[in-house]
């Protein structure tokens, strides 16, 4: 499945490897305060160290809009990285031009050097040649590792591979060896479980696994737009109106594929401490809002997980960020958790979800790309993998 090189197709010995990671971390007040993508970059980082590569290492930041931002520098996750690898990383105030060249042309085999913020440069989104070709100068060879933005065709992620030898890291290639699996050859019956507040940013996913999977269970505020299609009132629940007619058509062409919640739990206003109740799927009253799935949608849905050969998860089931209303999301968390499944969970939420269960290591894989895994799940290419070497 996985035709491009890897880090272990080329020879890193006495060469720069300028690796493109995600560090794209939360950082308050000067501290990295979540270092999970900073962990899931290691296994290529100490490969290559060990290998006698010297690393320059860049990454993007949150979204700077005009140019270098301080609260968006790279420094702090420069600091953190040299605490978790135990030994000295470098820092560059610049990402290409003068000051990252002189800083990438000191460097000794076994060294780290972090550059600062991509984004802090407007080629970069724009996947500007004359940049990318900046980046390129400062080493011998590219790895790309940070799956996260592979979905998206940048200087850093696709532009710069057009200029070296390019290859994926173990991170992007474990990443796609799972998500590219799942979608192309499946242990039976695949089940996916999509959630998250709207259908419209999962139109392609949708129509893309109903082709492919065997079930298809549908949760969160997308599932409000469903409900509507099909004729109930929804009270005052979040409803993309515009997407009624594909919610329509969805469901035809679902073919009882496609299984929505039997019960809600419905609020009389969005907030933590709302009057809450739960009913079987029926009109909705004005002035109530569904805000989570129900305790028989969890059975129900739980049933079809525990007898899945692959479960693929995106998007949580309910206003997650509110404590009473995570409970469909929780129970959808233990029940893959439960499961002999292949287990697959991408997007921020679900993954939340997972690790606050304490669950995690119950998943056979957790992605670290929320848009890059939907992309995938839609059976769309990722231009960062694409300009990578063919094996």
């Amino acid at each position: 499945m996985f035709n491009k090189k890897t880090i272990r197709d080329i020879d890193p010995q006495g060469k720069r490897v300028l690796v493109r990671v995600d560090f794209n971390v939360p950082i308050k007040d000067g501290v990295v305060t979540d270092n999970t993508r900073i962990q899931a970059a290691l296994p290529t980082l100490n490969y290559l160290l060990d290998k006698g590569a010297a690393l320059i290492l860049f990454s993007h930041l949150g979204r700077p809009k005009d140019g270098p931002d301080p609260k968006y520098t790279m420094r702090p996750v420069a600091e953190h990285l040299s605490k978790v690898l135990g030994k000295p990383v470098a820092f560059a105030t610049e990402a290409a031009g003068p000051v990252a060249e002189a800083a990438a042309a000191q460097l000794k085999p076994g060294d780290v050097l972090v550059l600062e913020n991509t984004r802090f440069y407007p080629g970069e989104t724009k996947n500007d040649p004359a940049l990318s070709a900046q980046f390129a100068k400062l080493a011998d060879l590219y790895a790309n590792d940070a799956f996260g933005s592979a979905h998206r065709a940048h200087s850093s992620t696709e532009g710069v591979a057009k200029h070296l030898p390019a290859v994926a890291g173990f991170l992007m290639e474990r990443e796609i060896q799972y998500l590219g699996n799942a979608i192309a050859d499946p242990k039976r019956p695949f089940v996916a479980i999509l959630g998250g507040a709207k259908i419209s940013d999962k139109i392609g996913v949708i129509r893309n696994l109903l082709t492919k999977a065997d079930q298809v269970l549908i949760g969160g505020g997308m599932a409000n737009t469903f409900f509507k299609a099909q004729g109930y009132p929804i009270g005052d629940s979040l409803v993309e109106d515009e997407a009624l007619d594909t919610a329509r058509e969805l469901v035809q062409t679902g073919s009882g594929k496609l299984r929505l919640p039997v019960d809600v739990v419905v609020a009389d206003r969005f907030d933590a401490e709302a009057a809450a109740k739960i009913i079987a799927m029926g009109p909705i009253e004005a002035g109530w809002r569904i805000l989570d799935i129900g305790p028989e949608s969890v059975k129900a849905f739980a049933k079809a997980i525990q007898n899945a050969g692959t479960v693929v998860w995106n998007g949580p089931m309910g206003v997650f960020e509110f404590p009473r209303f995570a409970q469909g999301t929780f129970g959808v968390a233990r029940a893959v958790a439960e499961s002999d499944a292949t287990s697959i969970i991408g997007g921020g939420d679900s993954v939340a979800a997972i690790n606050q269960s304490g669950l995690e290591d119950r998943i056979t894989h957790i992605s670290t790309g929320g848009g890059a895994s939907l992309e995938m799940l839609e059976g769309r290419e990722l231009p960062g993998l694409a300009a990578l070497q063919d094996k």
